[in-house]
């Protein structure tokens, strides 16, 4: 039997299964085969390399810095480059993205428009409520229009965003923005949640607000312009408290939660706790690249300014521990297109946040499987199955399987290539990876079975696709 390509001769790696040699053939943009000396209309050499499910980069933002359109196109093509072939995009209404508030049912269709047709990986979006009124839309948001996953972020409450005049409810564009407000939020994805066939959740920054305008306005009478200063005035107290709130409103109302890029040890322990204290609560954990690979004190300049901070070295070897131990679900990048003008060079309203799509299978095979010794099956649930499963998308997504889309990653792991702002074909003019050598790198990225990135080259026009969820 022939099928319209096989990638053949490499190491796949399948989740709760391991590595195996074989072939992997497709038709129709699916997985149609796994197995031995299948032939094909394409064949695709893969000897010697690994043979990954296509990464699900969980955390993403689009349009939040430049506009939808121009990151849908520039950044996705960034994606490809680190193997991930499906980004799941925040978006809300306020101050950046569209700079504007409004019902989702008129919002979302324009998000949608943006985008459609620029793409070069897979998509779709979280929404976060911001208003009353988009609270009562998540039932319909989740029922029909295929939004499965919300946020909430807690340290807008209350909060001198910018460190100048800028409040929380002109930035926010929201009406009432507190805890009663996101227990509302919760009470919505619970019933959600509970008429859905798939996983619906809601995921939270946690860094608790108050504390911070506390110890920002403490750390700027210092003068200091260091991000070990950015550290300090958003210290990981900030995520123990903010979590420790999150986890208990949860729990009160049975909402399934997501503790995004969990930054310290602190954080770590407090969601440990929330599991001891709440057994019956769904819990996520994830963590992102830059934590895992980056300490304030190894960098220069504002470029690594990021909410939560980059902490220490200790916080990266204790993230690790919670990788090796299960304790952490996935790894996401927090990808926001920065350039190297908008952070300026005053700490303080320096814009947060700068891309690393492109290294998502990169670091975690060069600083998990070459220098800790994790298994390459363990780095595939981190950056593919694990959040394919969480935010409905599985098996669809996140997988080698018959029946799957052909989303695949071909990976040298001998590969090592010094990071560069032009090896990671983002528009993104800096990278806070700059200057590390790095091992194990994508060589080829297929899409829904069509090859979109090949040697360090894009191929082709956006393919990308908006995909609804949960997943058939």
């Amino acid at each position: 039997m022939s099928y319209d390509l096989v990638v053949r001769g490499g190491t796949v790696v399948l989740p709760d299964h391991g590595e195996m040699r074989a072939d992997v053939a497709i038709r129709n943009g699916t997985i149609a085969a796994l197995g031995d000396d299948l032939d094909g209309d394409t064949v695709y050499d893969a000897s010697g390399m690994l043979v990954l499910p296509g990464a699900v980069d969980a955390h993403y933002h689009l349009g939040i810095y430049q506009s939808l359109a121009q990151d849908a196109y520039e950044e996705t093509r960034s994606s490809l480059v680190g193997g991930a072939t499906t980004v799941l995009s925040y978006f809300r209404t306020g101050s950046h993205y569209l700079d504007k508030t409004g019902p989702y049912a008129e919002i979302l269709p324009e998000v949608l428009a943006a985008v459609a047709g620029r793409c070069h990986t897979d998509y779709s979006f979280h929404l976060a409520p911001m208003t009353k009124g988009q609270v009562d839309e998540i039932g319909r948001l989740a029922g029909q229009d295929g939004i499965a996953s919300f946020k909430y972020y807690m340290f807008y409450k209350g909060l001198n965003l910018a460190g100048d005049s800028t409040d929380a409810a002109a930035y926010t564009m929201s009406d009432t923005y507190d805890l009663g407000h996101l227990y509302s939020i919760m009470e919505a994805v619970t019933a959600a949640n509970e008429v859905s066939a798939g996983r619906v959740s809601l995921s939270i920054h946690c860094e608790q607000s108050e504390l911070i305008t506390l110890f920002t306005e403490r750390m700027q009478k210092t003068g200091r312009q260091d991000l070990g200063a950015y550290s300090e005035a958003r210290p990981p107290l900030t995520e123990r408290v903010a979590v420790g709130e999150a986890t208990a409103l949860a729990a009160a109302t049975g909402c399934p939660v997501n503790l995004l890029h969990l930054s310290s040890a602190e954080a770590i322990a407090a969601a440990a706790t929330a599991g001891e204290l709440y057994p019956g609560l769904d819990l996520r954990r994830e963590t992102t690249l830059h934590h895992l690979a980056l300490a304030h004190d190894e960098l220069d300049g504002l470029g690594g300014k990021v909410n939560p901070p980059i902490r220490t070295r200790r916080d990266v070897d204790a993230l690790w521990d919670a990788v090796r131990h299960g304790w952490i679900d996935w790894v996401a990048s927090d990808h926001a297109c920065c350039m190297e003008e908008q952070k300026g060079d005053d700490l303080w309203p320096a814009l947060p946040g700068f891309g690393g799509t492109a290294l998502i299978y990169p670091v975690l095979i060069s600083e998990g499987v070459h220098r800790r010794g994790l298994p390459i099956s363990r780095v595939v649930e981190l950056v593919a199955t694990n959040p394919a499963r969480a935010f409905g998308l599985f098996p669809r997504k996140g997988t080698l399987a018959v029946g799957s889309d052909a989303d695949i990653a071909v990976v040298d792991p001998h590969l090592e290539q010094t990071v560069t702002p032009e090896l990671l074909h983002s528009a993104q003019d800096h990278t806070p990876f700059g200057g590390r050598a790095v091992t194990g790198w994508p060589v080829a990225t297929f899409l829904r079975g069509a090859r979109v990135f090949d040697r360090g080259e894009i191929v082709g026009e956006p393919q990308g696709r908006f995909v609804a969820r949960p997943v058939a």
